[in-house]
């Protein structure tokens, strides 16, 4: 693994407005991992979107999963020149996925607070500053979310919306069966995650993980009810969604959460009992449960 500040001539990213002075006090981390697969296009977007900020970052901690195609690396490189001293380069030999990718970017994380992303999404310009209103408001929060639109091909395009809980009980009630936040929105307290014991070195869900672990902790949360950031949807999204690793993995999250006491026995099973549903239905059925029942449209 290396780690590099990138410290390159360039063009700052949009002027930030609006936030209030005390608001602009608060510096936070922003945390994407990208490997070989990610369209350079979908990564462009992303990166451009985190650092068109209205409150921007003090820092982007970028975790190269392994080797990169050089149309990645030339977004990259672009986006490194164009803000000198913002990034901090995490780069790792192999493909290690997402889990120990986010380890590693987290203890490379200088901010108090760690605003993660994914490298295909696009957030919407406010989006930071309007989540770390509310650790400014609530000095005891320790992760906050938000809801988000899916889309497909352009943002102008939305399918549904995914509506997660937004206060803290309602939030540790839904966590004991499904996921409570919508992970490409969250940012929480860099402290709050490691005295959960931060990343495990999981391929999928990761974010639940230990999401499960800081609730249990003590950790408080809530969510912002507003849309913040544009999940991309893809033609193989919900095959991904339903097939046995992502089945599996939620088991294994799940069966963790009963073991460590944050959820009951039945709340294991009937979550279990829908992931394997879930999983035994034709793509243009997934496809439907999914926006009918389980999304806003």
């Amino acid at each position: 693994m290396h780690t590099k500040t990138a410290r390159s001539k360039g063009v700052s990213g949009l002027v930030p407005t609006g936030p209030k002075p005390e608001l602009k006090q608060m510096k936070y981390s922003v945390l994407m991992s990208v490997y070989r697969k990610e369209k350079p296009e979908h990564l462009k977007l992303s990166l451009s979107s985190m650092l068109g900020q209205t409150l921007p970052p003090a820092q982007f901690v970028l975790v190269k999963d392994g080797r990169l195609p050089p149309e990645l690396e030339a977004v990259i490189d672009e986006a490194v020149s164009s803000h000198p001293g913002l990034f901090c380069i995490v780069e790792l030999e192999k493909n290690e996925g997402v889990g120990a990718a986010a380890a590693k970017g987290l203890a490379a994380c200088t901010c108090e607070y760690v605003a993660k992303m994914d490298a295909d999404d696009i957030a919407k310009s406010h989006r930071c500053e309007r989540q770390m209103e509310q650790f400014l408001t609530d000095g005891s929060l320790d992760i906050v979310g938000s809801q988000i639109t899916e889309f497909m091909g352009d943002v102008k395009n939305p399918v549904a919306d995914r509506i997660v809980p937004v206060n803290h009980d309602e939030i540790v009630r839904f966590a004991r069966r499904r996921a409570p936040f919508n992970n490409q929105t969250v940012i929480y307290r860099k402290q709050a995650a490691l005295k959960a014991g931060g990343y495990m070195n999981l391929r999928r869900c990761e974010d639940y993980d230990l999401y499960i672990r800081m609730l249990h902790n003590g950790a408080k949360a809530m969510n912002v009810d507003e849309s913040l950031v544009y999940y991309r949807l893809t033609d193989d999204t919900y095959s991904r969604r339903g097939n046995l690793s992502n089945t599996a993995a939620f088991i294994r999250t799940r069966y963790h959460a009963m073991r460590i006491g944050f959820a009951s026995p039945l709340d294991f099973l009937v979550a279990c009992a829908a992931q394997l549903v879930m999983a035994a239905l034709p793509k243009p059925l997934k496809k439907m449960f999914y926006i009918k029942l389980l999304r806003n449209r």
